[in-house]
């Protein structure tokens, strides 16, 4: 792909963060924009920043509207918008739900809506913030680790099925970024993702150099293609490992201890 300029493109969960930061480098590169988030007033602010349309809600439910808002075609739809529940198997059945249906089954619905018009005029872009977690795993948290697998296995359906058709699809696995939800992921995110996190812009450079060339995997670490090669070629000594990571986050501190 060599330009995006007067592409229609949608980002959703872009109120702050990583779908913030997409959506300013689209609209930097002359795309029409449209900034999703379930709060009005930061997608609001984004997109006033940025000269895009705001279309706040449920990214599962806005595709109708933001497909209005862009004229009637979205070209690119970025499924930004996720959670990231801790705790294993007694994590709240709530936020098990919340989690599936978030990281998964809100792309699931976008492709649904996307697919026919993209595959009637044989091209569109579909690209999945997922994590480092869907190729690898988050210590301490279950809810995020299982349905990040998941969202990266369903791109990764996506592409092996409609690329021959003209579909582009993208997973971008950033380990660590500065965002509000990665200040939310208390000791395990200081132990394992603070010392190598990286600015939100950083991921939309990454996403821009990988969509260059059309590649699936977009590694804004670049030392997670090491890690997930060493988890497929010796899985028991991958996970003795993070067994060993685990450990110590058990043996950390605890700061809510007077």
């Amino acid at each position: 792909m060599n330009t995006v300029r007067d592409a229609g493109v949608v980002v959703t969960g872009a109120g702050g963060g990583i779908g913030a930061a997409l959506a300013r480098r689209f609209a930097a590169e002359g795309a029409r924009v449209v900034v999703n988030d379930l709060d009005a007033a930061k997608a609001a602010a984004v997109a006033a920043e940025i000269g895009a349309k705001a279309v706040p809600g449920d990214a599962s439910e806005i595709l109708p509207a933001a497909r209005e808002a862009l004229g009637g075609v979205i070209d690119v739809y970025c499924a930004n918008a996720g959670v990231a529940a801790t705790g294993g198997p007694e994590a709240d059945e709530d936020e098990w739900v919340a989690s599936w249906d978030v990281n998964v089954m809100a792309h699931v619905r976008a492709s649904r809506e996307l697919l026919p018009a993209w595959l009637e005029r044989g091209s569109g872009r579909f690209v999945a913030t997922v994590s480092a977690a869907g190729l690898l795993t988050m210590v301490g948290s279950a809810p995020y680790s299982v349905s990040k697998h998941a969202a990266y296995a369903f791109a990764e359906w996506l592409s092996l099925t409609y690329r021959h058709r003209g579909i582009a699809v993208h997973a971008i696995c950033p380990q660590g970024v500065r965002t509000d939800m990665l200040r939310g992921t208390g000791a395990a995110g200081d132990l394992l993702l603070a010392p190598t996190a990286i600015e939100p812009e950083r991921v939309a450079d990454a996403l821009f150099e990988g969509m260059a060339t059309d590649r699936f995997l977009i590694l804004p670490h670049p030392e997670v293609a090491d890690y997930y090669t060493a988890r497929a070629a010796d899985p028991d000594r991958w996970l003795d490992g993070m067994n060993h990571l685990q450990r110590k986050l058990e043996q950390a501190p605890d700061p809510d201890r007077v």
